[in-house]
């Protein structure tokens, strides 16, 4: 027997379509690339959105092509989150941060026929564009008629939108359509995708909006300094949108003053990024005052946060900071880490212990630990496995790939490659990666756990710590250091006693150098395999 309820469709259209009907009068702020503010409302937002999807249906664009974006964080970008999947095509988000190389075999594997580049950007898209032959046109939007540029087959945005009907109906009715396509940044081997649905989407974006996760309503001001070309922004537009929330959108200005500036001119109540983005602005801070206690949320994902950090922003500035943990394939959010009713009673130091933690799994996520023979291991904080994941926005296959055992169970769980421990109230913690865990006379040992110590030291910026080989031992851990700017590097001997205190002598990286800045990917996380490959070439011996 079925329930008696009405088949409406999750589909992302009805989330705009919400946000028009009521509240279609909340801004969204765009900082522009010479330095002006745009703004403009949701109801401009729908109805812009209503002409790019007609203009593409005009211009033959089918249900299920993928049509590539590649720009900063705008409101023209915010179009084509809901425009493309509005006329049945795939939002396919580019990472501008990759080699021409990289974004050319995303662009062929994803078969893109159109490619929408940010004036800003079009000489990145210049030195891609003679590397592909699938894209029909290069739509460029920020630009005048005056455009010179050596890309084929051009169109101004807003020319393209002249072609539009604001009466538009969305053509997406099957909430199982394709609408999204990220491609994982391929730190090991080629790029994979990831398709997402409207309806992996639209869950998703009821629960980020839990209140045990990010908590969106109507009274914040959201400032996704998450790139959009990274997971869709980890869904806040969808989420933005579908709470009434206000955006100030950063454009070009990721620098830590411009940041620090827009916080405080635009009261955010909400901010999103990575920890290295964090970093920067505290450093920033200290240096230049500015009041960011506005913050009731300080979304920090990609990569976990120090706790020394946490305990900056949550003690000096006054700031919440709420980790979470997730991945292209999971949409990307899996966990976020509040505190619940069994730790009110606790220290605030360990309190801070709690949040330094990824978190609950969000309602629709379900999470489990397993051993090398993929065995269930036990909830009790301690005992370390695999992480794998399921739910409705989870990924079941690569696009474009046949599903393998080294990323899907036979039982139908992702293998996240994540290594963590689950505590018996449900807070996950990630130990390491599964390829950079250190093994060590037939032990483990957690990178995570000795970065995290060596960036509590006062003196120490970042740290990262990679295994180098060892004929005794297999493996030992190298640790490299960046010095707070302005403050002498400790010296090895005094950065081991320091770790002595919370480790075992095994436990103790090897060696621990001192460089200039850890090498990121282009999302902002510690990128290692460049630090094991310099260390392959002999620069650190």
């Amino acid at each position: 027997m079925h329930g008696l309820m009405m088949d409406y469709p999750l589909t992302l259209n009805s989330i705009l379509d919400h946000a028009n009907r009521v509240y279609g009068h909340k801004k969204i702020y765009t900082r522009l690339p010479d330095g002006s503010t745009h703004s403009y409302t949701y109801s401009d937002l729908h109805r812009r959105s209503k002409l790019l999807a007609s203009a593409l249906t005009k211009r033959g664009i089918n249900a299920g092509d993928r049509l590539g974006t590649f720009g900063w964080n705008n409101y023209q970008h915010l179009e084509q989150y809901y425009g493309l999947p509005g006329c049945g095509g795939v939002c396919h988000t580019l990472n501008i941060r990759l080699f021409p190389e990289q974004i050319a075999y995303i662009i062929e594997h994803a078969e893109d026929r159109m490619v929408f580049v940010d004036a800003s950007l079009i000489k990145l898209m210049e030195a891609v564009a003679p590397q592909v032959s699938c894209v029909e046109n290069y739509v460029v939007y920020g630009a005048d008629s005056n455009l010179e540029t050596s890309l084929p087959n051009v169109i101004l945005y807003e020319e393209l939108l002249a072609e539009g009907d604001e009466d538009f109906d969305w053509t997406v009715k099957d909430e199982n359509a394709a609408f999204g396509l990220c491609y994982t940044s391929g730190t090991t081997g080629e790029p994979k995708g990831a398709l997402y649905s409207h309806r992996s989407m639209y869950l998703h974006t009821m629960g980020m909006g839990q209140g045990n996760a990010a908590a969106l309503c109507t009274t914040d001001m959201i400032l996704p300094v998450v790139p959009q070309f990274h997971v869709m922004s980890w869904g806040i537009p969808y989420g933005a949108a579908m709470a009434g929330a206000e955006i100030i959108m950063p454009g070009p200005f990721l620098q830590p003053a411009a940041l620090a500036e827009m916080v405080e001119t635009y009261k955010v109540t909400v901010a999103t990024g990575v920890p290295t983005i964090w970093t920067g602005i505290a450093q920033e801070i200290k240096q230049n005052p500015r009041d960011i206690s506005s913050i009731r949320a300080l979304i920090v994902g990609g990569s976990a946060m120090p706790r020394a950090l946490i305990e900056t922003y949550e003690k000096e500035f006054g700031v919440e900071v709420i980790h979470a943990w997730g991945m292209t394939e999971l949409s990307p959010l899996g966990t976020m880490s509040r505190l619940g009713s069994q730790h009110q009673g606790l220290s605030p130091e360990e309190q801070i212990d709690v949040k330094a933690k990824q978190g609950y799994p969000l309602g629709g996520i379900e999470l489990r630990i397993v051993d090398d023979e993929n065995n269930e291991l036990p909830w009790d904080g301690e005992q370390m496995g695999e992480l794998q994941a399921r739910g409705p926005w989870v990924i079941k296959s690569y696009f474009r790939r046949e599903p393998t055992t080294e990323h899907f169970t036979k039982d139908g769980w992702f293998r996240t490659g994540d290594v963590a421990t689950m505590s018996p109230d449900g807070y996950m913690q990630i130990t390491d990666r599964t390829k950079d865990l250190i093994k060590s006379g037939g032990e483990w040992i957690s990178s995570v756990d000795l970065e995290n110590a060596l960036m509590a030291h006062d003196k120490i910026l970042e740290a990262t710590v990679i295994a180098i080989p060892d004929e005794k031992w297999s493996e030992r851990p190298l640790a490299a250091v960046v010095a707070v700017p302005g403050e002498t590097p400790p010296t090895q001997e005094e950065l081991l006693e320091y770790l002595a205190a919370d480790f075992a002598k095994w436990w103790l990286p090897e060696k621990i150098i001192v460089i200039d800045e850890v090498p990121k990917t282009s999302t902002g996380k510690f990128d290692k395999k460049v630090l094991r490959h310099r260390y392959a070439e002999g620069e650190f011996s």
